[in-house]
């Protein structure tokens, strides 16, 4: 049976690893707590005169590099001079030559969010009239490319030693305390810590690059570490491999001299580690809830306490599972029922946790019911509040084998007197054997004696006899040591396979894998969950965008200039499908007109479609439809120049959108021209 259980067990590992990898391959570049809500020039706007500089305003401050604010002309040369600069509060802002000439500029920005993740976009301005630019903004992305792929597995990696560092530790010390000297156990443990510390320092080195140029050469640039060393994030990862050191120091005990203390020395030991054992883990915790999500935003005096207590949660749950994993599949010294009762009592107490710190986290990060469905950060998260339940109704399968393995191991305690009572008899009627064997031995030699000697003439024969007799004891004890190794091997064997017979057991090994099948892939969503702009922020962004585009088209009316500005949110139903498209009209009156077309995803980000058409109607006098295709500018710009308006009225401008062969719609809004 076991025999058969092995090859299951590698193949299934395999399997969830590769949907581990890829979840986070398909995780796309990092789009984290910071949102671009307004800039000066507007996006998409044509101004008259040139302006002195561009000035962009963020949800929350950011970290600013010399290259994080550039602006291009047509040709796609840089018109910036100096360094950015902060302008006030969340506004940043970069000179740019005087006496620009007329055409399209193009505005690209790259920098780093208080939660440390990076932030990128680019937006076009006019001055004059728009032009034809040959700069395109497509690969416009922070964090991806190989060196963001790496970014990514080194977080999933620093997740998963995590927790198999203080989820194993947790179970040995709290459940299971003759695992410390279990041979696979101690390996199990100490592969956590080696693989949290070979990515924390994998993701050291990838930090320069990854939220700069992406560039797989400036890995190891000493400069870029440097200024890394200087960051809010860099701390968090040096702080994390000083108290990784102390972890050291805390599996050495745990594996070496607890394991060989007796019981009362062991009993203060025991609280010694756990009390250490719990600062160290609460300390790892810290650094990522010290650079990421949880250190800004909306009360992060209590977030960063909440998200601690949830990364222990998860480690001592599912770092916990996967050691009784190892401990049921590799160890060689059978689990107690009774070690198993006492995980299932910390696993529950950890899902209690689990889903308290969770429920806060997500009213945090989300802030409304149709953020659930509407950001990629509520749909992720849907994702992972399946996965947690599909997880607890498998531990609630465990926790049945457990109390039905409790019961027979009850039961074989009370059949245990009765073996050893007929174990007794037997071994008395083998000592009568013996004793009347060597007592009938004892009467020939009493015979022999009477005989006389008369066979001395055969002593010599019997002398090479006793060195002979001598030689064959020799062998006889090698081959007996060989016996009994054979008999020891033999008699393991047979305790294995009666131990894996029982069917309980066999139910909750297969059960705790199941539970670490998904606890596998739930990690890897979670991994991707902490990259991604929380929902709040994303809505928020997209509220701020909107006022300032209404605060806009209200001042430009009150000047004279009348120019309309309409969003529309359209989703085509098929792959990359949603996003807004905006409609500029300019000065929105009768005669010729100028009219702007953008595409952007939900996340604030410009990006191209194979089409996209518009339609202008006037119902109440049945005039039109009248066909617009605009020209293509830029990433996500069209553009069409005297487009003329025959009369005054409440017009309806439908735009057409297609995002490929098949999945197209059309949305429309009214607005009075004229």
């Amino acid at each position: 049976m076991t025999q058969t259980i092995a090859p299951r067990v590698r193949t299934l590992v395999l399997l969830l690893l590769a949907t581990a990898g890829l979840l986070l391959t398909t995780a796309g570049p990092a789009s984290a707590h910071a949102a671009l809500t307004g800039s000066d020039p507007q996006q998409g706007v044509v101004v008259d005169k040139a302006p002195d500089q561009v000035s962009l305003t963020f949800s929350e401050q950011v970290a600013l590099s010399n290259d994080s604010l550039r602006v291009l002309d047509p040709k796609g040369k840089a018109v910036q001079q100096g360094k950015p600069f902060e302008v006030g509060g969340t506004t940043y802002g970069v000179k740019v030559h005087s006496g620009l000439p007329d055409g399209t500029y193009t505005v690209t920005y790259q920098v780093v969010s208080a939660d440390s993740h990076p932030v990128s976009g680019a937006f076009t301005f006019s001055v004059g009239a728009p032009s034809v630019t040959s700069v395109s903004v497509s690969g416009e992305t922070a964090g991806g490319g190989v060196v963001g792929w790496l970014y990514g597995f080194g977080r999933y990696l620093s997740y998963a030693g995590f927790i198999v560092l203080v989820g194993g530790g947790a179970f040995v010390l709290a459940c299971w305390q003759r695992g410390a000297g279990v041979r696979p156990m101690q390996r199990f443990v100490v592969g956590g810590w080696l693989t949290l510390t070979s990515a924390t320092l994998l993701l050291l080195l990838l930090r320069g690059s990854y939220t700069g140029s992406g560039k797989v050469a400036d890995i190891f640039d000493l400069d870029l570490l440097g200024n890394v060393l200087q960051t809010k994030a860099g701390a968090a990862l040096v702080s994390r491999l000083l108290l990784l050191a102390a972890a050291a120091l805390f599996i050495s005990v745990l594996f070496g001299a607890y394991d060989k203390r007796e019981a009362e020395e062991k009993r203060d030991l025991t609280f010694g580690l756990a009390i250490g054992g719990t600062v160290v883990a609460a300390g790892l915790a810290a650094s990522w809830a010290m650079a990421e999500h949880a250190s800004v935003g909306l009360q992060p005096g209590i977030a960063m306490p909440v998200d601690v207590l949830h990364l222990l949660a998860v480690a001592t749950w599912l770092g916990g599972l996967s050691a009784l994993l190892v401990a049921l599949y590799r160890s060689q010294t059978p689990i107690e029922s009774a070690a198993v009762r006492r995980f299932s009592q910390v696993a529950f107490g950890s899902v209690v946790a689990l889903v308290a710190t969770g429920v806060y986290q997500s009213w945090r990060q989300l802030g409304s019911w149709s953020a659930f469905t509407g950001t990629r950060y509520g749909q992720l998260l849907l994702v992972k509040i399946g996965l947690v339940a599909v997880l607890v109704g498998i531990a609630y399968i465990s926790r049945r084998w457990t109390a039905q393995l409790a019961d027979t191991v009850v039961r074989q305690g009370k059949r245990a007197p009765q073996k050893e009572r007929v174990a007794a008899n037997a071994s008395g009627s083998a000592k009568a054997a013996k004793s009347a064997k060597e007592a009938g031995g004892a009467e020939d030699s009493g015979a022999a004696k009477k005989d006389g000697g008369g066979k001395q003439a055969g002593g010599g024969k019997q002398a090479g006899g006793a060195k002979k007799a001598g030689g064959a004891k020799g062998d006889g004890s090698k081959r007996a040591a060989q016996l009994a190794r054979q008999q020891a091997a033999m008699d393991t064997a047979r305790q294995k396979r009666t131990r894996d017979a029982d069917p309980h057991r066999f139910g909750l090994r297969r059960s705790v894998l199941a539970e670490a099948g998904v606890a596998v892939v739930l990690l890897a969503v979670t991994t991707v969950l902490t990259q991604t702009e929380p929902g709040r922020t994303e809505e928020e962004a997209k509220a701020a965008k909107a006022a300032a585009s209404s605060s806009s088209s209200s001042s430009s009316a009150q000047a004279g200039s009348g120019a309309v500005t309409l969003d529309m949110s359209f989703d085509t139903g098929g792959t990359d499908g949603k996003g807004v498209v905006t409609v500029d009209v300019d000065p929105a009156r009768v005669g010729g007109n100028e009219m702007h077309v953008y595409v952007q995803r939900p996340n604030g980000r410009a990006f191209d479609i194979p089409e996209v058409k518009v339609a202008l109607t006037l119902e109440a006098k049945k005039i039109g439809p009248l066909a617009i295709t605009p020209d293509h500018i830029t990433t996500g710009h069209w553009s069409a120049s005297n487009v003329q308006i025959p009369m005054a009225g409440d017009w309806k401008i439908a735009v057409t959108v297609r995002t490929s062969d098949i999945d197209q719609t059309t949305v429309s809004k009214n607005a009075q021209i004229g």
